[in-house]
């Protein structure tokens, strides 16, 4: 299996990691959209307590995500392969006294040996060589109706120019060098191989920026930033 980052990537994301818990800082889009991911992830879960639920955050970065379902009680384990990533996501978990199972992993090349009833992947597989071994790896880290839940971007020429083009070389929303136009999936790409992999229950919301609000919101266009949610059989 293929699928592991460059070091040049690897590298990249080491150096913004004292960027996570500045909220007008370099990670300011994700600050933003960080309500409506949280919804997002109750919203597919039915709005249920999540008391107890265990979920794995792959590809954590400095915790966001984690953190905001471990408010709601969820138990969760956050797992990042930059180091003081997860060293910034403990600090800032100790300061809000929360119990986050944090962890530094290669999590493309090590097993991990638990298994989760929510398994979160976002903004990950679009930064893999081969994003369709890393499912198929994590896959077995899921219990039976388990639910796997992914973030990613389209790949088409307005995704390039919105994502890449504009958000990352001209606004500065994103920092430079993150993203990789051929490693972006289509959505029905991605749907056909989660179908043809025990997956059911497959749905797609799209994400977009809103420049007369000036604020992110959830539609139906996939056309460029994306979530997805399926159940594993």
């Amino acid at each position: 299996m293929v699928f592991k980052l460059k070091k040049s990537e690897f590298n990249h994301f080491s150096e913004l990691t004292n960027e996570w818990w500045l909220k007008n800082g370099k990670f300011k889009t994700l600050h933003d959209i960080q309500p409506i991911r949280i919804n997002y992830i109750q919203d597919v879960l039915s709005k249920k307590q999540l008391n107890n639920i265990k979920i794995l955050d792959l590809g954590c970065g400095g915790g966001l995500v984690s953190e905001g379902l471990s408010k709601l009680g969820a138990n969760v384990t956050g797992i990042d392969f930059v180091k003081e990533n997860i060293e910034a996501a403990k600090i800032h978990s100790h300061k809000s006294n929360l119990k986050i199972n944090y962890k530094t992993q290669d999590f493309e090349k090590e097993e991990i040996s638990s298994k989760f009833d929510v398994i979160i992947i976002f903004e990950v597989l679009e930064h893999l060589f081969d994003w369709k071994s890393f499912i198929l790896k994590i896959q077995s880290n899921l219990n039976t109706n388990g639910v796997l839940i992914i973030s990613t971007i389209n790949k088409n020429l307005i995704s390039k120019f919105l994502t890449i083009d504009l958000a990352e070389n001209f606004l500065k929303w994103i920092p430079y060098n993150t993203h990789n136009y051929y490693k972006f999936i289509r959505p029905k790409e991605l749907e056909f191989f989660l179908i043809k992999n025990n997956f059911h229950n497959i749905n797609f919301k799209g994400l977009r920026f809103d420049p007369f609000k000036r604020k992110w919101i959830l539609n139906k266009n996939t056309n460029v930033n994306y979530f997805c949610s399926c159940v594993l059989n």
